[in-house]
């Protein structure tokens, strides 16, 4: 039988504390005969005894989790290099030598309100993960691990954000799958949206992305001649989760379009490069 080797995943986050930890521990957890699993830092910081104990709550291994530099893992090939949070992303948006990288974005347990901040983030987290898992490999076991279900209320950091657009904002087929595909790969292209959508009619998914931005559920970024579109990070969190919680239990919805997404050649270059 051959002998497949493993993938292999790094998640960066600034302070490598708390977020980027529970990920190791839990894609190690739920993944660790496919994938060989690190984390690192941009600012790396103490590990968070927090972190720990929500970890720890679950029964997950907390063995050898130490803050590291990024800079430890310079010039190491990852097949996925993934971004926990916006400030990450923001300073490297194209890893050197990833052969995918994904920008998730998720608050900062310690800076969360609520009676269990680290264990919401870490439910969080392993949702996003099983999701993750049945999209790159169907054969991994996705049972998840932690079975707590406690997203505590947080106040809205939008100004003027309306319900109402935002959830009209969902009733279009081309605009939802817009928001699921980018949930999962954290920001995606015109181009790549057509691609993935089988869509020929630019003006038709440049339309749906406006209403999209005007109701406020998506930023943009332009960069060189590509413009590119993400969730909008300063949504509030309760619609953040809708949208989490929608791709996430209807992974079925956007396979094909993220299988074509995979396929296509000569996709736009995010940045040129990693501060």
């Amino acid at each position: 039988m051959k002998n497949i080797s493993k993938q292999k995943v790094l998640f960066l986050c600034t302070g490598n504390s708390a977020r980027s930890q529970m990920a190791e521990a839990l894609l190690r957890h739920k993944g660790g005969d496919k994938y060989d699993v690190y984390s690192a830092g941009t600012q790396p910081d103490t590990v968070d005894p927090r972190a720990i104990n929500a970890l720890g709550k679950f029964g997950l291994d907390t063995n050898n989790l130490v803050s590291k530099n990024m800079n430890v893992f310079e010039g190491q090939v990852f097949d996925y290099v993934i971004t926990l949070c916006d400030k990450a992303n923001n300073e490297c948006r194209s890893y050197p030598n990833a052969v995918k990288q994904l920008a998730w974005d998720f608050p900062d347990p310690k800076e969360r309100s609520g009676s269990n901040p680290f264990s919401t983030t870490l439910n969080e987290l392993n949702n996003r993960l099983s999701m993750f898992l049945l999209v790159e490999d169907k054969d991994v076991n996705i049972t998840c691990c932690v079975t707590e279900n406690s997203i505590d209320v947080e106040s809205d950091q939008l100004d003027d954000f309306e319900p109402i657009s935002f959830y009209k904002s969902l009733t279009d087929d081309i605009r939802l799958k817009t928001l699921m595909l980018t949930h999962y790969h954290g920001e995606l292209c015109v181009c790549e949206l057509m691609e993935a959508l089988e869509e020929n009619s630019r003006p038709k998914v440049s339309r749906n992305l406006a209403v999209l931005k005007k109701a406020k559920v998506i930023t943009d970024r332009k960069h060189g001649q590509w413009v590119f579109y993400r969730i909008n990070p300063d949504l509030p969190l309760w619609a953040k989760s809708v949208i989490a919680q929608t791709t996430e239990n209807n992974i079925p919805m956007i396979s094909n379009e993220l299988q074509r997404l995979a396929n296509m050649q000569n996709r736009p270059d995010r940045a040129s490069f990693c501060k």
